[in-house]
């Protein structure tokens, strides 16, 4: 992600205190990207699509996101960036959510989720599972957007 310092990264996520743990530990990992915080997903895909300012033609480098939101569910999103057209379809998108149903983690990965992450309850536990996403992060490769 080093490449696309100037990319973003949306995460939309409704818990204020989960999202600082996300943030902070990101940023204990390196990952310097700019980070676009959203409590809601109609605000989130009002940004990834519409936005003036937002990354509407090339996509975020990444999209955290919650499943348990307030206006929508967090898989409706997942289905938005995977079936629309363009290059905001391959963003990669990590669910990061409370949800260990089976059939829910196997609902994201056919609708196009990258990863899935069960946030643990246990605080320490929580931000363990954040450092080890942030060097996730830190070595993965993303496509260039621009290529459409």
């Amino acid at each position: 992600m080093n490449a696309h310092q100037s990319v973003g990264i949306v995460m939309i996520e409704d818990d204020e205190g989960h999202a600082r743990l996300i943030e902070k530990n990101i940023r204990r990992a390196g990952i310097m990207n700019p980070i676009r915080h959203f409590t809601d997903g109609t605000t989130a895909l009002d940004y990834i699509f519409n936005d003036a300012g937002g990354p509407q033609l090339n996509g975020p480098a990444l999209v955290l996101l919650d499943l348990n939101l307030p206006d929508m569910s967090g898989t409706d999103i997942l289905a938005k960036i995977k079936n629309s057209d363009g290059p905001v379809r391959r963003t990669p998108v990590v669910v990061l959510t409370t949800t260990d149903d089976a059939q829910e983690i196997q609902r994201c990965y056919d609708l196009g989720a990258n990863v899935y992450i069960t946030k643990p309850v246990n605080y320490e536990n929580f931000a363990q599972a954040i450092r080890q996403l942030g060097l996730f992060l830190s070595v993965i490769q993303i496509p260039d957007q621009a290529d459409g």
